[in-house]
C-alpha cells in the first residue's frame, strides 16, 4: 500500500498538488483546481507521488498531454495509462538561434559552405533540484543540424534539458533566427519497462481565447445584457446560451461574471427563477434542481461571497482542522477504544460554534447576495401564497445548503485552508456539513423529518438539539440576509481579506551570494495593508501601508538567478519576493496591482532588474534612486473583490455560440416552422428539449445572435490570417488567453 498523491505541472514547473490520500493503491482524489496560465507552455502533465517520510518522494508515473491535444480531452471525463519518467522526456522552455550558411573560397579555389550557430539566448528552463540550471549546448551536424541542451552537474552527472532540429535546407546565404521550442529526443519517453504502472481518471476543461479590442463586441454585449428585459425571458440572448450548451456551467460562468461587471445580474436571476418557478409543483422542491437559475444563484455566491466566507469561517474552521478533536460517530467507523460520547461531545461544540458564527454574520453578507436572496424569498412566496415557510427555504436552499455547507465540507476549495485537511478531519468537516445542512433546512428538525433520516446515528445526534431555538435563530438570520435595508456601516471599516501564502523574499541589505539572501515567510495582503510574518498567525515582521505601494511589476530572472520573482516598490527599498510557481506570481501580482490601482502616487516608470553592486542592471545607471528605465504596466481593473474583464467574458460567450452554431441554426428553424404553422410541423426531436414559449420573439433574437456570430468570426479570420503572416518559420506563440479547470 502507498501514500500517494499527484502533482499538477506545466511542462516540469508544478503549480498544484493534491491531498496524499494514505494506504491505498487506488486513491480517490476528487479535487479540482482551476487556474490561468501566464505563460508559454508545451504540456500539461500530471505526475503521481508515493510519499516518503525520511527520503525523497518517488515518481511512479505520468500522464502529459500536448498543448495542442487538450482540446481533444476537454469537457470529458477520461482515464489515462500512467506513462514511466525519463530524463530524456522531461523537457521545457525554448531556445533562440540565429542560422547562417556563408560560401567560401578555399586556397586551391574551390567554393564551400560554411555555417554559422548562433545561440543567442534560453527562456523557461527548468529548476534543477529547486535552483535554475547551469546550461550549456551542443551543436551537431549528422542529417538534419541539431541543438543538444545540457545542465552542467558539477559533481554529479549531466542533465539532458532538451533539443531542437533544423532542416539545413531552410537555409540561403541570408541570416535566419527564430524561437524554438525545447523537444524531448527521439527516444525519450520510450521504456523497455513494460509493467502497468495504473492509471489516472480526469476531467480536463481547457479553453483558449483570443481577445478583440472592445469595440468588436459591442453588438454582443449588448444584446445579452437586454436579456433581463426580453418577453419572455426564454427568447433572451442568455437563456438561449444555457439551452443550447451541452454543459450549463459552460454558459452560466461567463454570463454571471459578464452580468455582474455591468451590474445586470440580479434583474436575470429573477427573471430566470420566475420561470422555474412556474415548473415547481411542490412547495418543498423549490429551487433544488441544477437549473440556469440555481447555478447563477451559485456562481455568484462562489464570486461576491468569498470575503463574506473568510471573515464568517476562517478562524472556527482553524481551530477544527488545528485541535484535532475526534468527532466520528458513525459505529461502523468507529475504532476500537473510542468513547463515541466524548465524540458526540466534540461534535455538538464545534456544530453549535459554526452555526453561531453563520446566524451571527448577516452584517457582513454583501448587499448583492442580499438582493439576490430578497428577490428569490418574494417569487416563492407569491408562487405558494398559502405556505408561509417557502420564503424561508427558498434562500436557505441555496445560503445553507448550497453556500456555508459546500464551504464547510471543502475549506481549501474556498480558500480558506492552504492545503487539503487530512483523513479525520475531513470526516470531522463532513458531519459538521450535514448538521449544518439539516439546521439550516426549514422544519428539518421535526420527529417527523428527523425519522426520514439514512444514517440512525446521526437522527440520534440531532435529538439533542431543541428545535425552537435553533429554527428561531435560523429564521432571524435568514429574515436579515434577505432584506434590501443598508446594512451598518460598522462592517465596511474592516480590512477586507485579499490573499495570502508562503512565498520567498529577499533580506535587505545582504550581499548578492549566500543562501541567507532569501527566507521563507507568510505573506498576507488586506484592503489595507501588505504584511509578511515569520509563520502564519503570527504578528507582522514588516508592513507596508497600500496607499504607500508605487508599483508592483515583475523583476527580471537574471537579477539573482531565481525564477517567478516580483518587486513591490513604497517608499523604502524595493522588496523583492519569490512566488512558488509562475501561477502563483501572476496571481500575487494581479492581487497587488488591483488593491493599488488608484493610490495617487504610482510611478509610471521603474527598473525590470535589481540594483546590485552599485548600479542597476537593466539600464547600468549607478544612483540607486534614478527614475526607472521601463515603462509600468497597464492598469488592470480596480475592483479589488471581483476580477473580471468584460470583453475576455464577452469572447468567451461568442465561442460557446461558434461551437454550437448548428443547434442554434435548428431552432430558428423550428421556430419559424411554428411560427408559420402555429405548431411543431417539422422534426419535432430537433428542438423538442428547448424552451420556445414564444416562438416569434426566439426567432428574432436567434437571427441576431447568429448575424453577429458570422461577423465575429470574419474578425477573428482577419486576426489569424495577420498573425500568420507575421509569424516567422520556428516562431512558436503562445494564445491570447489559456486557462485550465
Amino acid at each position: 500500500m502507498r501514500d500517494v498523491f499527484c502533482t499538477i505541472n506545466l511542462d516540469q514547473e508544478e503549480v498544484f498538488r493534491t491531498q496524499v490520500v494514505e494506504k491505498s493503491l487506488s486513491p480517490y482524489f476528487g479535487e479540482e483546481f482551476y487556474f490561468e496560465i501566464p505563460r508559454t507552455f508545451q504540456w500539461l502533465s500530471f505526475y503521481i507521488y508515493d510519499k516518503s517520510v525520511l527520503q525523497k518522494d518517488l515518481r511512479i508515473g505520468k500522464v502529459s498531454i500536448k498543448k495542442e491535444d487538450l482540446c481533444n480531452y476537454t469537457g470529458k471525463e477520461n482515464w489515462f495509462l500512467l506513462q514511466p519518467i525519463d530524463s530524456n522526456s522531461e523537457v521545457q522552455g525554448k531556445v533562440h538561434l540565429e542560422l547562417k550558411l556563408n560560401e567560401l573560397i578555399t586556397d586551391n579555389g574551390s567554393v564551400c559552405q560554411q555555417l554559422v550557430v548562433h545561440i543567442k539566448e534560453c527562456h523557461g528552463l527548468p529548476l534543477i533540484n529547486g535552483q535554475n540550471c547551469d546550461p550549456y549546448a551542443t551543436v551537431s551536424l549528422v542529417g538534419p543540424s541539431r541543438v543538444d541542451l545540457w545542465n552542467n552537474g558539477n559533481l554529479v552527472q549531466d542533465v539532458f534539458l532538451g533539443e531542437i532540429k533544423v532542416p539545413v535546407k531552410v537555409l540561403r546565404n541570408d541570416s535566419f533566427q527564430a524561437w524554438y521550442l525545447l523537444q524531448p529526443r527521439e527516444n525519450g519517453n520510450k521504456s523497455s519497462k513494460t509493467d502497468d504502472l495504473g492509471s489516472l481518471r480526469l476531467n480536463i476543461c481547457y479553453t483558449e481565447d483570443c481577445v478583440l479590442p472592445s469595440e468588436y463586441y459591442a453588438s454582443l454585449r449588448n444584446l445579452l445584457l437586454k436579456s433581463s428585459d426580453v418577453q419572455p425571458i426564454s427568447a433572451s440572448a442568455a437563456y438561449i446560451l444555457s439551452e443550447v450548451c451541452r454543459d450549463k456551467y459552460d454558459a452560466v460562468l461567463p454570463l454571471v461574471r459578464l452580468l455582474l461587471h455591468h451590474h445586470k445580474l440580479v434583474p436575470f436571476v429573477t427573471a430566470v427563477a420566475e420561470l422555474d418557478l412556474k415548473d415547481t409543483q411542490e412547495a418543498n422542491t423549490v429551487f433544488r434542481g441544477n437549473t440556469l437559475a440555481t447555478r447563477c444563484v451559485d456562481e455568484m455566491m462562489k464570486i461576491v461571497g468569498r470575503h463574506y466566507l473568510k471573515v464568517t469561517l476562517k478562524p472556527v474552521l482553524d481551530e477544527i482542522c488545528e485541535s484535532l478533536k475526534p468527532c466520528e460517530i458513525d459505529p461502523i467507523k468507529l475504532k476500537e477504544g473510542d468513547n463515541v460520547d466524548i465524540h458526540m461531545e466534540n461534535l455538538r461544540y464545534y456544530v453549535d460554534k459554526v452555526f453561531r458564527e453563520i446566524v451571527r454574520s448577516s452584517i457582513s453578507c454583501p448587499t448583492l447576495m442580499c438582493d439576490v436572496f430578497y428577490s428569490l424569498r418574494h417569487l416563492a412566496a407569491k408562487r405558494f401564497p398559502n405556505d408561509p415557510h417557502v420564503q424561508y427555504s427558498a434562500v436557505s436552499s441555496f445560503v445553507f445548503l448550497r453556500f456555508f455547507a459546500v464551504a464547510v465540507v471543502s475549506p481549501h476549495t474556498f480558500h480558506l485552508r492552504p492545503h487539503h485537511p487530512d483523513a479525520q478531519t475531513s470526516r470531522t468537516l463532513t458531519l459538521i456539513s450535514k448538521a449544518i445542512q439539516t439546521l439550516g433546512s426549514w422544519g428539518s428538525l421535526t420527529k417527523s423529518k428527523l425519522s426520514s433520516f439514512k444514517e440512525t446515528f446521526m437522527c440520534e445526534f440531532f435529538k439533542t438539539f431543541q428545535e425552537e431555538k435553533f429554527t428561531e435563530s435560523v429564521k432571524k438570520f435568514l429574515d436579515d440576509v434577505s432584506s434590501t435595508e443598508s446594512k451598518e456601516p460598522s462592517g465596511l471599516s474592516e480590512p477586507v481579506h485579499l490573499k495570502e501564502g508562503e512565498m520567498y523574499k529577499r533580506a535587505q541589505g545582504r550581499t548578492r551570494i549566500g543562501k541567507k539572501n532569501f527566507k521563507k515567510r507568510w505573506f498576507c495582503l488586506t484592503s489595507r495593508e501588505f504584511t509578511y510574518h515569520k509563520q502564519q498567525d503570527k504578528e507582522p515582521i514588516f508592513t507596508i501601508p497600500i496607499k504607500n505601494i508605487l508599483a508592483v511589476e515583475k523583476l527580471d530572472e537574471s537579477s539573482f538567478n531565481k525564477k517567478n520573482m516580483f518587486q513591490v516598490l513604497h517608499g523604502e527599498k524595493p522588496l523583492y519576493i519569490q512566488a512558488n510557481n509562475c501561477v502563483e506570481a501572476s496571481e500575487w501580482i494581479e492581487a497587488l496591482c488591483r488593491v493599488t490601482r488608484c493610490n495617487q502616487k504610482r510611478l509610471s516608470f521603474y527598473h525590470p532588474s535589481a540594483f546590485l553592486n552599485g548600479n542597476w542592471l537593466c539600464c547600468k545607471a549607478t544612483v540607486e534612486n534614478t527614475v526607472g528605465c521601463a515603462r509600468c504596466t497597464a492598469d488592470v481593473p480596480a475592483d479589488t473583490q471581483i476580477e473580471i474583464d468584460g470583453d475576455r467574458e464577452t469572447e468567451r460567450i461568442y465561442s460557446l455560440f461558434t461551437i454550437n452554431i448548428s443547434k442554434l441554426q435548428k431552432l430558428e428553424e423550428a421556430c419559424g416552422s411554428i411560427a408559420v404553422y402555429q405548431g411543431p410541423q417539422k422534426e419535432p426531436d430537433d428542438y423538442s428539449n428547448f424552451t420556445i414559449e414564444d416562438s416569434v420573439a426566439t426567432f428574432h433574437t436567434l437571427k441576431q445572435i447568429i448575424d453577429i456570430v458570422e461577423k465575429l468570426n470574419d474578425s477573428h479570420e482577419k486576426y489569424r490570417k495577420k498573425r500568420s503572416s507575421s509569424a516567422k518559420y520556428g516562431s512558436e506563440e503562445n494564445p491570447i488567453v489559456g486557462k485550465v479547470s
